[in-house]
């Protein structure tokens, strides 16, 4: 896989940078390790097969025994928030593998996380991102989920549909990738940040069962309402009141 490849940005809830957290991966054994680099015109090549010496490790598959430990603890939080994710990717029409990724490499399934930058909840929302998405509680998963996945899909339509901007704008700003030709900012945190997230959704992409828009990164969602939250499943108009 080849794609775009970096940020200035939020830390991760541990105060370290954002990065996986071990409790949101399903390991796949009929998968390899994932490797990444990132040329010299920016662009982030992610591979199982690295065949350049350039390659790094990003992600290592478990073996056996601990593999299957560790796959089973992986699949508990994402049991638990399947629901969630799934409404809020079918609102906002992102793919349910992208955003257990991203909530794997935010916050590990916390719903309590914080960075000492002040990112809350599952997603890491800023305190202007959950006010800009009328997200009253950010550590209330429903809420999080919802106004992470409405912001993740209005920057894959800002970016045309190319999930490694949307990331990079993500873990950024989107000033950032802007400032820099939208293209993934020179920054190393986001440079490691971009391949990662990619990497998880890859590996989720064949661990979650089939869903529809599980595996297309984002459809057009335009005039959705960002403010609105879900009901049994549909959209529902709304504003700030409407999420208490």
């Amino acid at each position: 896989m080849r794609c775009r490849g970096g940020a200035e940005g939020r830390s991760s809830a541990d105060g370290s940078r954002p990065g996986w957290r071990g409790g949101g991966l399903l390991p796949d054994p009929a998968v390899a390790d994932i490797y990444a680099f990132t040329d010299e015109k920016g662009m982030v090549h992610v591979s199982n097969v690295p065949q350049d010496r350039r390659y790094r490790l990003i992600l290592r598959v478990p073996e056996a025994a601990a593999e299957r430990r560790a796959g089973r603890r992986a699949r508990e939080p994402v049991r638990r928030f399947q629901q969630q994710v799934a409404q809020a990717g079918q609102a906002s029409r992102v793919a349910p593998a992208l955003i257990h990724a991203v909530i794997s490499a935010e916050s590990g399934y916390d719903p309590q996380a914080r960075s000492h930058k002040g990112a809350m909840g599952l997603m890491q929302l800023m305190p202007e991102t959950a006010r800009r998405y009328c997200v009253d509680d950010p550590y209330d998963p429903a809420q999080n989920i919802r106004g992470g996945v409405a912001y993740l899909g209005d920057l894959m339509r800002k970016f045309n549909h190319d999930p490694t901007l949307a990331l990079a704008a993500y873990n950024a700003g989107e000033a950032a990738v802007q400032r820099h030709g939208n293209r993934i900012p020179p920054y190393a945190e986001t440079r490691r940040y971009v391949p990662r997230v990619l990497g998880l959704y890859e590996r989720y992409r064949r661990e979650l069962p089939p869903s529809p828009g599980n595996g297309a990164a984002a459809e057009d969602a335009s005039g959705a309402d960002p403010c609105a939250r879900l009901v049994d499943g549909s959209r529902e108009a709304g504003s700030e009141g409407a999420l208490n």
